[in-house]
């Protein structure tokens, strides 16, 4: 990481003093929020799910919906975010998934609640989340300059994954009191600051007028992710996101697999093991706040997801359930290293014309990867068991991202930012 003698404590003080500002410490407050209630409503979904019935294979099918409009959808969403009004399209957006945890709520008090319409919604999320996060990913950038633009990733970063910690706490103690309605209840009520901030935050018009050939307004569509792609160091962000995402975000999405039939444990160990996620992704954010915003994110990216592959291994053979929450705050840091750094990097590195579809790729591979591979784990799972399927993937991983990692490595940084 290159902690030099008195670099560690001046980066990270130089960190939070982004964080102090006004514009960019709300935006960061009202995304904490938000995403506590989306991180209880995760917790609180998959073990509804399995409470009525559904079987790992719908669990698998329910991330697909999530993940799986991301696939055809995010390139567009991307597209949008260069052309279009993002603060109309995450405020209108939001709004439409707002209505889904809303209406859950309903049909958990009238009794009428049923797999197939819990899928369903997250089909409507999953649509809106691909067409609106790539203009929420790139508010940041529009926050900081270029140079401080891995720092705002960073402290953005240890937002998302302190939610991680707080939201299925919280979810732990709402479905152990009152019930799954109310994790779902606090999930609509999280919405509303978000969209009060990014009404605030994003100006009316955000729109450039850049030249066709840079891939922007007035060029052809996806232009600028083509561009993207053409760079080597850039493609080998994408592929390594993409492959940590296909073959080792099923742990998290058959966690509660894991921990209801093989170890027997209750939804309690359940919250405990992905809060203990999320702390370990909290503590790889702090520890990216202490980065040179200079440095080359590569070699950091590239291990950590190999590192998150060994412990999807590690945690397909563990038999004892106490260390499954040590192994998954391992994941957690792992992971969070790994993505912050692959998107900091490509941030940083394409113009700002084509930042939208920039954003767009990373979040194909992140959200599309992991809904496909929530999917065709699913398949495994049932077929030979949670452990099995985890195994192989933890191995299929570790080879593909060894693979990446010697051709990315290689090449020199690209010459696509301007």
């Amino acid at each position: 990481m290159s902690l030099r003698s008195g670099s560690f404590p001046r980066t990270f003080h130089a960190s939070l003093q982004l964080l102090l500002t006004r514009r960019f410490g709300t935006f960061w407050l009202a995304s904490l929020l938000s995403n506590i209630g989306t991180w209880a409503q995760q917790v609180a979904q998959p073990w509804l799910m399995l409470s009525l019935g559904a079987s790992p294979w719908l669990l698998g099918l329910d991330t697909f919906a999530l993940g799986g409009p991301g696939l055809l959808l995010t390139l567009l969403g991307g597209v949008l975010a260069d052309r279009a009004d993002r603060r109309r399209l995450i405020a209108t957006l939001q709004s439409i998934q707002m209505l889904c945890p809303l209406l859950i709520v309903g049909l958990l008090l009238h009794g009428s609640i049923q797999p197939w319409i819990i899928v369903a919604l997250s089909l409507v999320v999953g649509v809106t989340d691909a067409l609106s996060m790539p203009s929420f990913q790139t508010i940041v950038s529009t926050l900081v300059d270029r140079r401080q633009l891995p720092t705002g990733i960073a402290l953005n970063t240890t937002q998302f994954n302190l939610s991680r910690i707080l939201g299925p706490s919280l979810a732990g103690v709402l479905m152990a009191s009152i019930g799954a309605v109310g994790a779902f209840a606090v999930s609509a009520a999280s919405y509303l600051p978000f969209i009060a901030v990014a009404l605030w935050i994003l100006p009316r018009a955000t729109v450039q007028a850049v030249a066709p050939a840079e891939g922007g307004r007035d060029g052809p569509p996806l232009a600028g992710a083509r561009a993207v792609l053409a760079q080597p160091a850039l493609r080998g962000a994408v592929l390594t996101v993409l492959g940590g995402s296909l073959l080792c975000s099923p742990l998290l999405t058959f966690c509660p697999v894991l921990v209801k039939t093989v170890f027997q444990a209750d939804v309690a160990q359940f919250s405990l093991t992905v809060s203990a996620f999320g702390a370990g992704g909290l503590l790889g954010g702090l520890l990216l706040m202490a980065v040179d915003p200079a440095r080359d994110r590569r070699p950091l990216a590239s291990w950590a997801a190999s590192g998150f592959a060994a412990v999807v291994l590690l945690s397909a053979l563990n038999p004892w359930a106490w260390a499954l929450p040590l192994l998954f705050v391992a994941g957690g840091l792992a992971m969070t290293m790994a993505n912050a750094s692959a998107n900091a990097w490509l941030q940083s590195q394409a113009p700002a014309a084509i930042r939208g579809q920039t954003v767009s790729l990373f979040m194909l591979a992140m959200r599309g990867g992991t809904a496909l591979g929530g999917l065709l784990t699913g398949l495994t799972v049932s077929a030979w068991g949670v452990r099995e399927a985890l195994a192989l993937n933890g191995l299929l991983a570790l080879l593909a991202l060894a693979g990446v990692r010697r051709g990315w490595l290689a090449v020199p940084r690209p010459t696509l930012a301007g």
